[in-house]
């Protein structure tokens, strides 16, 4: 049998306001931060490192998506990615994708992560 994944709360649900994003920190020990997207109950989480030259996504502290909120962007190079599996769809990185976290909402409303995400 395999022991259950330890898990780190992320946030709540509500902390990421609906259709937009918001990044966090690294964990303890850590180097690179995660981000999330959110789409009513859905929430995608990834690692804030652009696939092209590992540089952080967001020019300023929740900015990763585009204006109209359909596409995730590096602000370095502008490459797109699809908010849903985190693959790029334009720019350098073209056919790489972003690193994808496993992530559920729990009964509670906590945004939950493997405890090890970003490390």
């Amino acid at each position: 049998m395999t022991p259950p994944v330890a898990e780190r709360v992320l946030c709540a649900l509500e902390d990421i306001p609906d259709g937009q994003s918001r990044g966090f920190g690294a964990a303890p020990g850590g180097f690179l931060g995660l981000f999330a997207v959110r789409r009513g109950d859905r929430v995608w989480v990834y690692v804030n490192s652009c696939p092209h030259i590992g540089v952080p996504l967001d020019p300023l502290p929740d900015r990763f998506l585009d204006r109209k909120r359909e596409n995730i962007v590096c602000s370095t190079h502008g490459a797109r990615f699809r908010i849903e599996d985190g693959v790029c769809t334009s720019g350098p990185c073209y056919g790489e994708a972003l690193e994808a976290v496993p992530v559920r909402v729990d009964p509670e409303g906590r945004v939950l992560v493997p405890a090890q995400a970003g490390l």
